[in-house]
């Protein structure tokens, strides 16, 4: 065992040839040894950030060498004298979109402290600082001509995936997040002991963005703004359209992406019912606003420049009750997602039926699905977003009392965490003695997140003061989604056994 180590990762310069050469010679004693001093320099030339370097005391112990290339090109069959040419120079295209591991090695009594990993990570910071779209590398199988006789490569492959087989090369690779694409014959014939045989390996950068205008850019960085609605009495429409439009304003003038707003948060509008003894004329009465509404907060969106979540209303199509919410985007667009699963009091006092149609949104500030209330409830709507890709899931609730709340609270978490996404939820407050059957409320918004180190330590981002009203503001990082799906702790998404089981909507006439 090494003692007094002190390791420093940088990147290789001309006067470190003689120490790549030893080495080169030391590991590739087999196959050539080491490249020609010209080859290390103009490497270092074309790419100096690419060749890398891990030294111990100032000796180098390893190396990683890159060049940049063509995804295209060589994300399909080649050799590896498709890199080299015949003076062996090895080809570095400056416009490349993927980068190219040439050799990764680590001198032998270093072995066994995962000094290569180091070197690896270092490749992908590199990969990710330069925006490309992947590491690619043909990956030799050194330890397959023990197993030639009684397996295919194909087979020996799969052996070493399973761990059955230990490679040093291949079962490090795998380990290192790298996928097996494709097998490649005669990638190096003079290597005799993977008999000319590799793997072409690919490790995709999640975070490349093809080239375009900032104007066009994905934003990455989204504030969201929730309201925690006070229900108070109100004289008319126009009156309740003000406190909207106060609260809109407020939350845009912080710079934020969306504003949410609860279930049914125009239901005071039912204290100007002719009859609230009927409920079910009374939110007959109450859809009849709908259209204005959704119409005006649309203008609203626009005029402040804020993507508009309005909620839930009642609205009323071919005679049939719906609970509906309406994503106002600032660009003028308007989208609905209607509730579809309908709680007993909705079907038996105001006789609501649920909508057949799931969708995800895309907006200028990332994909995102709205659940109402109860639908939260439901595992399979949000692993039905998932699978669409959904960034955040938009939960605008009602709830009376705090056991109903606490439901909305626990489901909602659990989907941030089973669909590794980002889930709002936002109610109202206050008391409505005078309208029926809203004479109570009981809520607390809150914004949840996957949990993992990325994230706050309970996996709640924000959240407001109990029945008080308020608004809450949250800031969502879309690429820490993206990390914790590829490399996070765990991956609730992409370790689903759907060999066993899958989630599916039975009607594809349904879905947008």
């Amino acid at each position: 065992m090494l003692e007094d180590l002190h390791l420093k990762i940088r990147n290789l310069t001309n006067n470190d040839y003689e120490q790549v050469k030893i080495l080169m010679d030391k590991v590739y004693h087999d196959i050539g040894g080491s490249w020609p001093k010209h080859t290390i320099h103009q490497l270092i030339s074309d790419f100096p950030e690419g060749q890398i370097c891990l030294e111990d005391h100032g000796n180098i112990v390893g190396i990683a060498l890159s060049v940049q290339a063509n995804y295209q090109r060589f994300s399909n069959p080649h050799t590896y004298d498709d890199l080299v040419d015949q003076k062996e120079n090895i080809l570095n295209d400056p416009k490349g979109d993927a980068m190219y591991g040439l050799d990764v090695l680590i001198s032998p009594e270093y072995r066994g402290y995962r000094l290569g990993r180091r070197l690896y990570e270092a490749r992908k910071e590199l990969c990710r600082q330069h925006n490309l779209r992947a590491i690619l590398a043909g990956g030799r199988i050194p330890n397959y001509h023990e197993h030639a006789h009684n397996l295919t490569p194909a087979e020996y492959l799969e052996s070493v995936r399973e761990k059955k087989i230990y490679d040093p090369i291949l079962s490090f690779q795998l380990s290192n997040d790298f996928q097996v694409t494709r097998l490649l014959k005669r990638y190096l014939p003079e290597d005799e002991k993977s008999q000319g045989y590799a793997t072409l390996l690919e490790w995709k950068n999640i975070f490349f963005e093809p080239e375009t205008s900032v104007i066009q850019s994905r934003k990455t960085q989204v504030r969201i703004g929730a309201i925690q609605w006070q229900m108070r009495e109100v004289a008319s429409a126009d009156e309740l359209l003000k406190q909207v439009e106060y609260f809109i304003d407020a939350v845009s003038n912080y710079k934020s992406d969306f504003v949410l707003f609860p279930e049914f948060f125009n239901a005071p509008l039912i204290g100007l019912s002719p009859d609230q003894s009927n409920q079910t004329e009374a939110i007959r009465f109450l859809a009849s606003f709908t259209e204005r509404f959704k119409n005006e907060i649309s203008q609203l969106a626009v005029s402040y420049n804020i993507n508009v979540i309005t909620g839930s209303m009642p609205i009323i199509e071919d005679e049939v009750v719906y609970n509906i919410s309406y994503l106002c985007r600032r660009d003028g667009t308007v989208q609905e997602q209607k509730k579809i699963h309908i709680t007993p009091h909705e079907r038996r006092d105001w006789v609501i039926q649920g909508g057949n149609e799931l969708r995800v949104f895309d907006t200028d500030a990332g994909r995102v699905g709205i659940l109402i209330c109860y639908d939260v409830e439901f595992p399979e709507l949000g692993r039905l977003l998932a699978q669409q890709d959904m960034d955040i899931l938009f939960v605008p609730f009602w709830t009376d009392t705090k056991n109903g709340y606490l439901r909305v609270r626990h489901c909602a978490q659990a989907r941030a965490i089973e669909n590794e996404c980002y889930v709002v939820i936002c109610g109202s407050c206050g008391n409505l003695p005078q309208v029926e059957n809203l004479d109570i409320q009981y809520s607390q918004s809150s914004v949840f997140s996957p949990s993992d180190f990325s994230y706050p330590h309970d996996a709640v981002m924000a959240e407001t003061t109990p029945n008080t009203e308020m608004i809450m503001f949250s800031d969502l990082d879309l690429d820490k989604l993206k990390f914790t799906r590829s490399e996070g702790s765990v991956n609730n998404l992409k370790d689903r056994r759907t060999d066993l089981y899958s989630v599916s909507w039975k009607s594809d006439k349904n879905t947008k």
